[in-house]
């Protein structure tokens, strides 16, 4: 179902682009409007993020194999990093040095008519990618709030596609206020300061995604509700005298691995300890579908503190 919605935002977001960036490319040509050339290099970064993380899901679902035997997920993150260093890179970076070009050798902007039309469409048709972006993700959230839900979702495909619909939206707005200032005032200088306001933002948006993905792409441990959910799982078993670890890691949206130490009753015998495993093991993914690989170690209090003790 995540992977579904995702998708759906992505190819909206993908036509959407498509369609903007050849229009702007055309309008830049007709007016030379520095500010609507970084828009339309934007429209164009944003196409090859979609692609990217379209790719990156594609390469995520591939099934566990010898080389990659806790599957590919985390090639999802990756690709999400990449589409960071790229509206950086690209994006942010072309902005700014076409900005610092057009301030420093400013020309007058012509048929400021076709920048209102073209960016106006723009406005509504990013617009509406944005609310397809906005409700995808309002429907992940639910009640948690914004910041919240982005630090703690593991799938990043949604709010990547949401910062860059904003980001967008954004610059699009800023372009227009350049063209119509730098016309109405007869200082053209103000459209170079336009691409330079829109590079700015491409920076900030760049900066947060690629905090968060790398976040994911390191190893972050399943939610907080997630993880105590499986301590109370664990605790709760007959047979179960403690819980001395319990560890977990996402390879993937949909994919969490989960490594316990337990202490069990020194009495039982091993044939008992093993059923008990099983049954942990099955509640453990009848409450958590996304839960993947469990691995239990059975060891002692003691044994275990000594354990972390050697290791530290």
């Amino acid at each position: 179902m995540a992977s579904h919605t995702s998708k759906t935002v992505i190819y909206a977001a993908l036509a959407g682009n498509t369609a903007i960036a050849a229009t702007k490319f055309a309008a830049a040509a007709l007016t030379g409007s520095a500010a609507m050339l970084s828009e339309a290099i934007h429209s164009v970064v944003d196409t090859g993020n979609q692609l990217l993380l379209l790719f990156g899901l594609r390469r995520a679902a591939k099934p566990a194999d010898a080389r990659h035997p806790f599957g590919y997920g985390l090639q999802l993150y990756f690709y999400t990093f990449v589409v960071a260093v790229l509206i950086f890179g690209v994006g942010a970076v072309v902005a700014v040095l076409h900005g610092i070009e057009k301030v420093r050798h400013p020309v007058s902007v012509e048929h400021a008519w076709i920048n209102y039309l073209v960016l106006g469409l723009g406005i509504l048709f990013e617009g509406g990618v944005w609310i397809v972006a906005l409700r995808a993700f309002n429907q992940q959230r639910g009640r948690r709030s914004i910041i919240a839900e982005i630090r703690s979702s593991k799938d990043p495909t949604v709010f990547t596609v949401l910062f860059e619909d904003t980001a967008a939206l954004t610059g699009l707005v800023v372009a227009l206020l350049g063209v119509f200032l730098s016309e109405a005032l007869d200082l053209p200088v103000i459209d170079g300061i336009a691409s330079l306001v829109i590079g700015a933002i491409l920076a900030v948006t760049a900066f947060f995604l690629a905090a968060e993905s790398q976040s994911l792409l390191t190893g972050e441990a399943a939610t907080h509700e997630t993880r105590v959910g499986i301590n109370r799982i664990a605790r709760a078993e007959p047979g179960v005298i403690g819980l001395n670890q319990a560890r977990t890691m996402h390879f993937g949206p949909n994919e969490v691995l989960v490594a316990l130490s337990l202490d069990f009753d020194d009495a039982l015998p091993a044939g008992e300890v093993e059923r008990i495993v099983t049954r942990i093991e099955q509640k453990l993914r009848k409450a958590y579908p996304e839960i993947g690989q469990v691995f239990i170690e059975a060891q002692s209090f003691d044994a275990d503190r000594r354990g972390a003790a050697e290791a530290a």
